[in-house]
């Protein structure tokens, strides 16, 4: 699906600088806005245009291992798409960074995954990184790059996918996790789920917590907007 124009030839050099990025969505959806809204973020927060699209037959999203699976060819079609029509940088809106190192070896952009980037901002931030998401454990990319400062991870009662955030009860329950990863020593909480951006719960987190919520969105975003200067 596409929520935005027509783009060019392949960007390289100083036009790969400039133009769009694209954002790959892992959530299928026909509703506009829902496909565009982290798109919409990253224009907001950093001021790129960008252009989204979603994976197709998947509307429950990356939730457990074998819609990850499914979901990989998917992304990186969608990606060699995306390059050949003229977007300078990609990024996979999924912290469980789904066929990052595929969509890497398929196309000449550079390609950036929610998820390490949301733990590279993290381990910029604090010691012990508490990790908030739909699964139990915490992604494998990020639990990677956190090591021995991944202070535990969580997922909130009652959510078993993305939709599921989208409910007061669901924000509430993530609320409740985030709190009890702080309680079990956490300094700095990374949302390992990009429906979390979604809902728009880090402000949230932040005030009542009082550490640093790091966001896979706007991570993934910062590192798009520092290789545009590059």
């Amino acid at each position: 699906m596409t929520t935005a124009r027509p783009l060019k030839a392949p960007a390289t050099g100083t036009a790969e600088r400039t133009a769009p990025v694209g954002v790959i969505r892992v959530l299928t959806s026909d509703d506009p806005a829902l496909v565009d809204d982290h798109g919409r973020l990253l224009t907001e927060r950093y001021g790129f245009p960008t252009v989204s699209r979603c994976i197709p037959g998947q509307p429950d999203g990356i939730h457990d291992d074998a819609t990850h699976r499914t979901a990989e060819p998917k992304i990186v079609a969608l990606a060699r798409e995306l390059a050949a029509e003229g977007v300078g940088t990609i990024v996979i809106s999924c912290a469980a960074d789904p066929a990052l190192d595929e969509t890497r070896a398929a196309v000449r952009v550079p390609v950036v995954g929610a998820g390490s980037a949301a733990a590279a901002v993290a381990l910029g931030l604090g010691r012990r990184i508490g990790v908030l998401g739909i699964r139990t454990e915490a992604p494998p990319a990020v639990a990677a790059l956190l090591g021995n400062r991944l202070a535990g991870s969580a997922r909130p009662e009652g959510v078993r996918g993305t939709r599921d955030l989208r409910t007061p009860e669901g924000t509430e329950a993530a609320v409740a996790a985030a709190a009890g990863l702080v309680e079990r020593g956490a300094d700095t909480l990374l949302l390992a789920c990009t429906g979390l951006t979604s809902i728009g719960v880090r402000s949230r987190l932040e005030a009542a917590l009082g550490v640093p919520v790091v966001d896979p969105v706007l991570a993934a975003g910062l590192v798009a907007a520092y290789r545009r200067t590059a």
